[in-house]
């Protein structure tokens, strides 16, 4: 088992850590402020290739594997994990788009989703069914000649209002998971309408919304795959982006890390540095070894997809449950070492604590993970 890079991902690394620190750091504390969507910079990162690390190459895609990804995330994520985590869902959804959807849906929508030129946004959420996804309730039904017509509401939605195109599981049949597909919907669409953005605690470079359906038609071309297969799609989806927000998880994680050891050799305290301090020395031991098991943990589940494995959904839901717990209690730590600073936005570790708290709540709760896990446990026993 090899653990070192090709030339080719140390490559795609460097340019993904250069373009983090010259186009995201610099102004990722003030989109937070003020709750701005940094579209020009997801374009140039669209430009780059990070808008389909995923997609085959002969769909226009980078054609990259899901380890790839995670180092590519986690390098975007070191400056910005609420702009980097928009990108994952992006991405998410290409190759949804890519993987699933026929030649005519590809044709129509992935140029534009690849170069940048639209945003995509992913609608699975409800107001009445969070964890439990499959109980779904916003409904598609069959309306004159070739269309559905939705009616419902997703909540939570991130990119709502400024997404041009929603990826949105919808009911099409019986109760359960074998009822529900998965349609696009086009900004403009008559009878699509955003809530008002929420205010969040974190991640204020994405808005976030609720999406309502009203008698919204949508052409039957738009299904992405069959009738019935939508929550098949959105759970081989979801395996996938449990691994990019667990490398976001990784990047700021590893940012804060960064910032305190530089802060503890410099700081001075009784005559000498913090860094000279056996205790302080400990913690920052245990944050360095327990982010490093994070990332092999989350490399290992990315393998796994990437091969196909039978075990790869376990895998997915033992990483991210463990690197975004992880993540937030090193970034929480790291804000400790920095004692009153760590508090205030100047240092910018109060602004990836707040990040990466959601990451343990989005693409599954951390306690759902633990139901995966306990469950593929006991199929194998």
């Amino acid at each position: 088992m090899d653990f070192s890079l090709t030339e080719e991902q140390l490559a795609f690394q460097h340019t993904a850590r250069c373009f983090a620190r010259e186009r995201l750091l610099p102004n990722a504390s003030r989109w937070d402020e003020e709750r701005h969507f940094p579209a020009e910079e997801l374009r140039a990162a669209a430009h780059l290739g990070f808008a389909g690390i995923y997609v085959d190459e002969e769909y226009g895609g980078s054609g990259l594997s899901r380890l790839d990804a995670a180092l590519i995330f986690e390098e975007l994520a070191a400056a910005d994990p609420s702009t980097a985590a928009f990108l994952s869902i992006h991405n998410m959804v290409a190759w949804m788009l890519a993987r699933f959807g026929d030649d005519s849906l590809r044709m129509r929508f992935l140029p534009k989703v690849l170069d940048g030129d639209h945003f995509v946004s992913y609608c699975l959420t409800e107001p009445g069914s969070g964890s439990d996804a499959a109980a779904l309730r916003t409904r598609a039904e069959p309306h004159g000649n070739g269309h559905y017509r939705l009616n419902g509401s997703k909540a939570f939605t991130s990119g709502g209002g400024v997404a041009d195109l929603y990826a949105t599981m919808v009911r099409t049949g019986e109760d359960g998971p074998r009822g529900i597909s998965c349609v696009v919907v086009e900004k403009g669409t008559r009878g699509l309408s955003f809530g008002k953005p929420e205010r969040k605690m974190g991640w204020n470079s994405q808005p976030t919304t609720s999406v309502t359906f009203q008698d919204c038609l949508v052409p039957v071309q738009n299904r992405v795959g069959a009738e019935g297969e939508g929550f098949r799609f959105a759970m081989m989806g979801l395996d996938g982006g449990r691994i990019n927000i667990a490398a976001c998880s990784l990047g700021g994680a590893r940012a804060c890390l960064e910032a305190a050891t530089a802060y503890v050799k410099e700081r001075r305290a009784f005559g000498r540095t913090l860094g000279d301090f056996q205790s302080l020395q400990f913690k920052l031991a245990d944050m360095a070894t327990e982010l490093e098991a994070a990332r092999l943990m989350v490399h290992r589940a990315a393998v796994a997809l990437d091969e196909r494995a039978p075990d790869a959904t376990l895998r997915c839901a033992m990483a991210k449950r463990f690197a975004t717990d992880i993540c937030f209690r090193i970034c929480d730590e790291a804000l400790q070492l920095h004692g009153g600073y760590g508090y205030i936005k100047e240092y910018q570790i109060e602004r990836y604590l707040r990040d990466l708290r959601v990451h343990r709540i989005l693409e599954g709760t951390n306690e759902i993970m633990r139901v995966i896990i306990a469950r593929k446990l006991l199929e194998a026993a």
